[in-house]
């Protein structure tokens, strides 16, 4: 007995696996913005841990050439450094420009960290 089969079912299986590529390739942009914003606090905070050693300008230009490897725009390297007798703290502020499916968003990043010295 030989049964004929409907092509809906593989056709609605090429779609669905055509929506699942575009996701995972949108969303992995999205997500590389958000690992290069994580490595980069990562950072801060390793700079913060140990400031007590370090002068603010060193601090400065390790955070700067860590902005530029990690390939940041350039107003991540505009990094603030404030210092007191007992703590520190180092901010940097930046967008990342994405593109999504017919249009590129903007996504706002403020990395931040502070510690006691």
């Amino acid at each position: 007995m030989v049964t004929t089969r409907r092509g809906a079912s593989r056709l609605g299986c090429l779609f669905t696996l055509l929506i699942l590529a575009v996701v995972i390739y949108f969303g992995g942009n999205i997500g590389q913005a958000y690992w290069r914003y994580y490595q980069f606090v990562d950072d801060m905070r390793q700079h913060v841990r140990f400031a007590a050693h370090t002068t603010d300008d060193q601090i400065l230009k390790q955070l700067q050439a860590s902005a530029d490897s990690l390939g940041l725009p350039e107003t991540a390297k505009r990094i603030a450094i404030r210092r007191t007798e007992k703590a520190i703290s180092v901010e940097a502020d930046y967008y990342e420009h994405i593109e999504l499916p017919l249009h590129v968003r903007e996504f706002h990043f403020h990395p931040h960290a502070e510690g006691p010295l």
